[in-house]
């Protein structure tokens, strides 16, 4: 009877050393080891994904540990190990839900397609996958864009944390709750109605691809506004490339023979603004669009440094066209 009970003392110390040290032995993760652990995965599938990690000793020493603590929930998520850590400190970090955010910057100016790839390069899913919402789920601005085709125009521009378990939807989701945000900060979704946000986007997305001078956007908007106003084509070239890039040929430059491209966008052959954003405007060229300049400018081109210079008539225009041909050429 003794030696039986010797036997037990021994095995219950022998597994309670053991647990000891599975438990709270560091281990060293080879490099940046990331593990996603999906919702609804078991605390033995956790602790198994974990092993096969090589971020802790025993699958078996952390499930024993959790079912200890088992009113404390592990939270799914993408985890990121990159130190040396014990498996108590992970459960702890698991518990907190400590996990692995993905940073994507949207500069002013892109389009759908550039923040596609954008998501893409970030690892959190497909160009494809969020090509797919930016371009069916309208839904999320239906109040403010009726007649909006894609969610271009209302992603906006900003540096976004999101984490992998995210889906495209709320991905799309946080960047037009931004708009939304932004635009009621500025009066652009109370001051007028839905039919006027949707123009005004639309002017804010040309004036961003034109000019990244703050100071110059609302001299911009006043030129387009201008030739609204005299019903003469807005000539703006960044609308045709986002025409051919709807249709997938364009090739990187315009030539001559791209402004007579077949399209509602190209602004060269068709009056007035196009029938959608042709990329995401940030918060001074919805201002801009939003309160043009009082000018009666109908004319820009650049000067070759950065910036523009605005003329009233073509005669005007074309000597500036002439002095931005030298400035480039003396280059």
């Amino acid at each position: 009877m003794r030696i039986a009970f010797t036997l037990v003392l021994l095995a219950i110390l022998a597994t309670g050393g053991w647990l000891a040290w599975a438990l709270t032995q560091p281990v060293a993760p080879a490099g940046q080891t990331f593990v996603l652990l999906h919702p609804g995965y078991s605390t033995r599938r956790i602790a198994a994904e974990l092993q096969s990690a090589g971020v802790i000793r025993s699958a078996t020493a952390f499930a024993i540990w959790h079912r200890i603590h088992h009113k404390r929930s592990l939270k799914a998520g993408e985890y990121l190990f990159d130190k040396s850590a014990t498996a108590l400190e992970i459960h702890q970090r698991l518990v907190h839900g400590d996990v692995y955010f993905h940073t994507v910057v949207i500069p002013e100016g892109y389009n759908m397609f550039d923040i596609a790839q954008a998501i893409q390069n970030a690892g959190l899913g497909s160009s494809e996958e969020f090509l797919k919402v930016a371009t069916s789920n309208t839904a999320l601005i239906a109040d403010l864009a009726p007649d909006a085709r894609t969610l271009e125009g209302y992603l906006f521009p900003n540096t976004y944390e999101f984490t992998r378990l995210q889906s495209m939807q709320e991905v799309a989701g946080a960047m037009v709750k931004q708009f939304r945000q932004v635009a009621k900060e500025i009066g652009l979704t109370t001051d007028v109605n839905s039919n006027d946000v949707q123009q005004t986007v639309i002017l804010a997305s040309i004036i961003e691809k034109e000019t990244a001078a703050p100071e110059e956007r609302p001299l911009v908007a006043s030129v387009y506004c201008n030739r609204m106003t005299r019903h003469v084509a807005l000539q703006a070239d960044p609308s045709v490339i986002y025409a051919e890039l709807l249709q997938g040929t364009y090739a990187g430059a315009l030539h001559h023979a791209d402004m007579q491209f077949h399209s509602a966008y190209n602004t060269y052959t068709h009056p007035g603004l196009p029938p959608g954003p042709i990329g995401n405007p940030g918060r001074s060229s919805l201002e801009a669009a939003l309160h043009p300049a009082d000018t009666n400018y109908f004319y820009f081109v650049s000067n070759g440094n950065g910036h523009h210079r605005f003329a009233h008539s073509l005669e005007e225009h074309n000597r500036n066209v002439a002095a931005y041909r030298r400035a480039v050429s003396g280059r």
